[in-house]
This record gives C-alpha cells, structure tokens and sequence, in this order.
C-alpha cells in the first residue's frame, strides 16, 4: 500500500492553524437554536428595525411550527422568492427545522427560469413579499400551476410599500404563521445527512443544476471557516458588526455571512441590495467592521467620488469573493482603504468554502491554501484520475465535509462530477511547491487558438491594468484564420476616453503571449451581471451568437 499523499500546503498555514483541526457538523436547527440562546443580543438591524436573537428564535419556532401544521415538512420542497429581508432567514431556519428541503431562487430570473427550478425541484409552496414584483411574480407562478400556496411577508412590517392584501386561499399572510399560537406539533428528528438545500448553480456555463447540500455540509462550512478564521484574522464573535448586502438566495451570502455571523453571535446589517453610498454610511455610522463583497462591489466603491476623504477606519476585515479579483484591483483596494483583501476560492458544491490567503501573503492571483478539512488537487484535463505535481495545470478536484453529495434528479451528471470521491470543479489552476493554488480559468470557457490554450481571465488580468478599464470581460469568438480568438468587452472609467483594438494590443504586448492578445474590442456602458454580481460571460457569448446568425441570415 502506497503512503497518503502529503499536504504541502500545511507548511504554508499561519501558526497554530491545523489542517486537521475538528470540523463540527449539527443541523440549520440546532444552529439557530444555539444562537436563540444569545437572548437580547441584536441579531439583525434591518431599515432601523432590530430583531433580538431569541425573537429570530422565537419566530423560527413559530412558523416551522405552523409549514408542519399545514403538511410542510420531511420530503417538502419550500421555494424562497426573496430579496435580502428578515423573512428570509425566518423562512429559511423554519423550513430546515420542519425538515423540509429549501430551494432558493433568483430575483433576476426570469419567469421561464423561475419556472424551470419549480418543475424541476418539485417545490410546491413559495415564500415572497407583498411589494415590488414578487407579489406579481408569485401570482403569476400560481396561476400557472407551478406551486400550490405562496406565503406572502408584509414589507409594512418593515416600513416599506406593500401591494393591497388579495382574498385568495392559496395565498396565506405570513403574519398568520408568526401569529399562529396553536400548540406545536412534534418537531421531526432532522439528520445532518439530510438535504437542506437544493441550491442552483449560476448557470453562466450552462443550464443550472440543483446541488445537493445537506444539513452537515452548511455547518461543516460554518466551522471550516472558523477553524481558518481563528488563526488568520483577529475576529471577535459577539462583537462584529457586518454588512451583508450579498444576495441570501446566494451560497456565498448565505453561508459566508448569515449562517456564519449568526452562530458566532454577532450583528449583521442586513441591506435588501448593494449600493456604494449605503455601504460607506454603513462603514461610517454604523461603524460596521466586517464587508464580504464581489469583485464589482470594489470596485464600485473604489470609484465613488470622494471615497478617499471618507472614514473607513472601522472596517477591519474586508474581503471579497465569487469570483476573481484581478490583482491591479485589489492593489487599489489595498492603496485606498488600508488594509488587504481576504478572500479565497470557493463554489456553489462545495458551500461555498474551499480556499483561503492568508494574511501577509504576497503572492500575486493566488487563491490561497486549502481550508482545514478540505483536500485540493490538480488532475489532469484529459484523466480526471491522474494527480499532476506541483507546477503544472489541470483541473481541480476537491474533497471535504462540505462538498455535495450531487446533483437533484441528475445522476447520470452526478457520476460524472466526482472521480475517486473527489468533486471535479470545472476550474483549470495549478498548485506551487508550497501548497499554494491558483486559477486560469473555467475549463467551460478556455479559447483554443490556432493550437494554443488561452485562458480569459489571464487576458482580463492584464486589461484591468490599464489606467482606462473599470470592468473588462474576455469571450472566445470565431474566427477564420486560428479557429478562435479572444474578443474583449470594456466598460471604461469616468472620465477616461476609449481606445483602439491596436492601442489595447501594444498596452498588453508586454504583458500576454502574441496568442492571447485579443483580436475583437467593444466598448459597453455596462457588462451584463449574474445574480451575485459576476460578470457574466455567458451572456456576451450568447449575445455574440446572436449576432453572428443575424449577420449570417442576411447574407
């Protein structure tokens, strides 16, 4: 019998932190019902309105008491059609605790993606608000038969417009489940091996997958991230005050923020959406001293006038992730608010922890080491099964308490995602002598040009360097002589003027292969976004095809 592959990345851990440190699992239920244990400590602070830890208690009891007197429970499947509301952690905690199954959705979708995740999930009730057009939108997945109740939050709760109440019985207030005082049914003995999550995947390299995540993958997640935390960055449960503003129907937001905070009983500051000015009172006023954000929340907030003359001093733990920061933006991160970035890498399968940088790590586009419990390799992209050393690129493949168990209703997918019990990623990186992993690109979105292996976020890398680019995008388009080549989407920065493909070309000759240099540019006032905030590269792709068959039929 061989020896277990070593860890090299052990040797880069800060002191004291060990790679096999103890990763406890529990269920969403016993977490929330350790936080209720916090009494009168604030919990949330929404639009001025405070909620205690033992009323999110209190209010999670209620309503899993009332779904389970209505028939939600083991085996349900519960929609959530919600912005960034207190009814979402309410909603999410209660249905976990009824034992059913929670299947988040997307704000941004549209009705026939929305749709799509109902058939699929099998999800019959969905919880929205009374405002905007979720209470539309919700009529409207009824009415075509896609769920069988909606449950509906009052926003007047929290100060907010609402639409007019509707005499329906399909539709229930959600005040009458919070004010539902009946005794409470038993409550069903919930495993960490059940699922809890039917989370989709964003979809910005195909159609979208439901991954499973169980009970113990969100803890396990949860502790990962404290066993990493309590030996990089001096963090002080109970006494944080964060800033969530990433989207709760997201794994990042979901469990990096929400799940995270509320066990280790901190305040979090919970915003229906990101917008920069909001962020900064909050960093200001309300002295908040913990920001996780998205590469295009920084840089928003670096290109806000007057940024620099702000007081940012109480944030102490700034961080982003969900996708690559280019290094030239995280240096002017660095420059203007005084501190660095933490971050790592992370997916949707795995809940979402994977990676972690390490304070003081000066490694340029790494994503950092392995978090405790979490083993990474890189294997090679034409065997799955063949572990590269350290140096060379191949796809990465992961393993730990956090990764999902697969894909809902795909097993023939599900098969072929793991191999020898590893989660393949779909990520293409390499890993140095030291333990340290870094990222090319998406095996989905690598250009092959006359031969040669280009990888867009290199190329995007290198663009974010010019003084000109606020956002920059990199897409693979047709192309006679190489098969493809790179085509690059800029949004500029105020003030600035636009560039030619010749001028972009001679900035980048220096910095890429004469393969990678972009043979396409169009300037857009704005890149299309995932839900999260990711520039979204499947769209321009589509956009692209589009065109090409618009031109093609006129010829």
């Amino acid at each position: 019998m061989t020896a277990a592959a070593p860890r090299p990345w052990e040797k880069s851990y800060p002191p004291g932190l060990r790679w096999d440190a103890p990763i406890a699992t529990a269920t969403l239920g016993r977490l929330v019902d350790d936080a209720a244990r916090l009494g009168t400590c604030a919990a949330i602070e929404f639009r001025g309105h405070n909620i205690s830890y033992a009323e999110l208690g209190h209010m999670v009891d209620r309503t899993a008491a009332a779904l389970l007197r209505r028939g939600i429970g083991p085996g349900a499947r519960v929609a959530l059609y919600l912005p960034n509301t207190p009814y979402y952690p309410v909603a999410f905690f209660a249905a976990a605790k009824a034992g059913a199954t929670i299947v988040p959705l997307s704000p941004l979708d549209a009705e026939r993606t929305l749709a799509m995740k109902l058939d699929d999930s099998g999800a019959r009730t969905l919880v929205a608000i009374n405002a905007g057009t979720f209470a539309l939108m919700a009529r409207k997945l009824l009415e075509r038969g896609l769920v069988d109740r909606v449950i509906l939050g009052d926003e007047m709760r929290f100060g907010a417009a609402a639409l007019a109440p509707e005499e329906d019985g399909r539709i229930t207030p959600f005040s009458a489940l919070l004010n539902d005082d009946a005794p409470p049914p038993p409550f069903p003995q919930v495993s960490e091996d059940d699922v809890a999550l039917v989370q989709y995947t964003g979809g910005t390299t195909g159609t979208p997958k439901g991954a499973l995540l169980t009970h113990g993958n969100l803890t396990a997640a949860v502790s990962i991230y404290d066993a990493w935390g309590s030996k990089t960055v001096s963090y002080r449960p109970g006494e944080e005050r964060v800033i969530c503003v990433l989207p709760l129907f997201h794994i990042y937001g979901l469990t990096s923020v929400l799940l995270r905070h509320l066990a280790a009983g901190n305040l979090i500051l919970l915003r229906e959406r990101f917008d920069a000015e909001t962020t900064v009172r909050d960093i200001e006023e309300k002295r908040a001293t913990i920001l996780s954000g998205v590469p295009t929340m920084w840089i928003a907030l670096t290109a806000l006038t007057g940024i620099e003359r702000r007081d940012l001093s109480s944030l102490r733990v700034p961080s982003c992730g969900a996708a690559p920061l280019p290094p030239e933006v995280a240096q002017r991160i660095e420059r203007l608010f005084g501190k660095r970035l933490t971050g790592g890498w992370g997916m949707t399968e795995t809940s979402p922890a994977g990676t972690g940088i390490p304070p003081g790590c000066d490694r340029v586009a790494t994503i950092g080491l392995p978090l405790p419990g979490v083993v990474l390799e890189v294997v090679a992209l034409d065997d799955p099964h063949r572990v590269l050393p350290p140096g060379e690129t191949g796809e990465l493949r992961i393993k730990g308490p956090n990764v999902t168990k697969g894909y809902w209703n795909r097993p023939q997918e599900t098969a072929a995602a793991f191999a020898d019990g590893f989660l393949l990623t779909g990520d293409i990186g390499r890993m140095d002598a030291d333990g340290f992993f870094y990222l090319l690109d998406r095996k989905k979105d690598m250009i092959i040009s006359g031969g040669f292996n280009v990888y867009p976020r290199v190329i995007e890398d290198a663009i974010y360097e010019h003084p000109a680019v606020e956002e920059a995008a990199v897409i693979g388009v047709a192309d006679r002589y190489r098969g493809e080549a790179a085509k690059v989407f800029v949004k500029l920065r105020p003030g600035t003027r636009a560039f030619t493909l010749e001028e972009l070309r001679e900035f980048l000759a220096d910095r890429l292969g004469r393969h990678e240099l972009p043979a396409a540019l169009e300037f857009r006032d704005s890149l299309p976004k995932t839900a999260v905030g990711k520039v979204s590269r499947r769209e321009l792709v589509e956009e692209e095809r589009r065109s090409a068959a618009t031109a093609e039929a006129a010829q």
